[in-house]
Order: C-alpha cells, then sequence, then structure tokens
C-alpha cells in the first residue's frame, strides 16, 4: 500500500470515528478525531488510563492550532519557531474540541507536526488528531511499530502501514506549559 492509500484509509477511520495507530513526528501514536467525545472515550479505555489525564493533538498548521485555542500567547510562535526537536505546548483557551479533552482548567496540549506522513494525515482530515503514545497508562511508550502490543493493535480500527519498517527508535515530544499571563513551565524535555 502505498502512502497516499495509507493516508486515505487513515481519514475515512478518522472520519466514521475510529481509532487509528499511526506514525507521528515522535513515537507511534493512538489517534482519533480530537472533536469526537465518543472516540476520545475509547481511547483513554484502551489505554486503561484515566480521563482526567489529557492527551496531546496533532494539527499540521499554525492556522489550525488557532481554531482550537482561544489566544495562543506570542512567546508560543517563538519557541515554536527556535525548537530543534518536537515540541508540545500545554496552552489554555481551548475550544471546538472534544470535552473529555480538554483538562478541568481549559487547557489543552497541542502540538504542530512537520513530520511528512503525520502532516499530511492532519491536513487531509482538517481537524486535529488525538496523539498518544500506544502504550498502556504507565507502561513504557512504543518507540517504533515492533514495540507495539497485539493488544493494542487489536483494538485499532485501523493500522497505518507507513514506517512500520523503521528500526530506529524515535522520542517523544518536549513538553512546555504556557499561561495566558506569561508562565513558561517545562514538563519534560
Amino acid at each position: 500500500m502505498d502512502r497516499k492509500q495509507d493516508i486515505q484509509k487513515a481519514v475515512e477511520t478518522l472520519r466514521a470515528g475510529g481509532i487509528i495507530i499511526y506514525p507521528t513526528d515522535t513515537v507511534w501514536g493512538i489517534g482519533c478525531d480530537a472533536t469526537n467525545a465518543d472516540a476520545v472515550a475509547r481511547i483513554y479505555k484502551m489505554k486503561q488510563r484515566d480521563d482526567s489525564k489529557a492527551m496531546i493533538c496533532l494539527v499540521d498548521s499554525d492556522a489550525r492550532l488557532q481554531r482550537y485555542v482561544r489566544d495562543v500567547p506570542n512567546v508560543a510562535w517563538d519557541i515554536m519557531d527556535l525548537a530543534t526537536k518536537p515540541i508540545t505546548l500545554i496552552l489554555d483557551g481551548a475550544v471546538n474540541l472534544a470535552p473529555n479533552l480538554i483538562a478541568d482548567d481549559g487547557s489543552i496540549a497541542m502540538r504542530i507536526t512537520h513530520e511528512e506522513f503525520s502532516r499530511e494525515l492532519c491536513y487531509r482530515f482538517q481537524k486535529p488528531i488525538v496523539s498518544t503514545s500506544v502504550n498502556i497508562s504507565g507502561m513504557p511508550a512504543a518507540r517504533k511499530f515492533g514495540e507495539i502490543s497485539d493488544e493494542l493493535l487489536q483494538q485499532a480500527d485501523y493500522v497505518c502501514w507507513s514506517r512500520r519498517q523503521e528500526k530506529q527508535p524515535h522520542t517523544p515530544s518536549s513538553i512546555i506549559r504556557l499561561t495566558k499571563d506569561g508562565v513558561v513551565e517545562i514538563v519534560r524535555r
């Protein structure tokens, strides 16, 4: 299957409210439509994770990010421009997303992906995609396809073919929390 077909199948699955396992700019991810509360609930159940622990969303562009965060602070753009590796930002003022994806304080973790496959997937889907590591909560994240458990592969509605053959392990993103009042906190390096 070529990349274009792989992305098309993943988009169809997302639009139908399904769960995908897909390669990202960091580790492999479990994904769904970030605006679909039922799909988000399925991922929490798959990961055996408390839904008070928010998950990351991937988008393909600055413009898309701004549709889902009320006021992106200016420092966020500077951090993303200067970053040398994928950076996830926890931002206040989440809007237009599944309520069970937004933290109790109204924040959301968002990342603009620049990796070819996940960026095109987000672009074709035209909405944020949940991107949480493929693992049961508390277990190590799958850093390459071969580390994904059969249990999780079987629960997904579609598992992408692209990049499965990669041997090089990937690492999670750095996470930085930015508040409206200018506080910057490094959550994960």
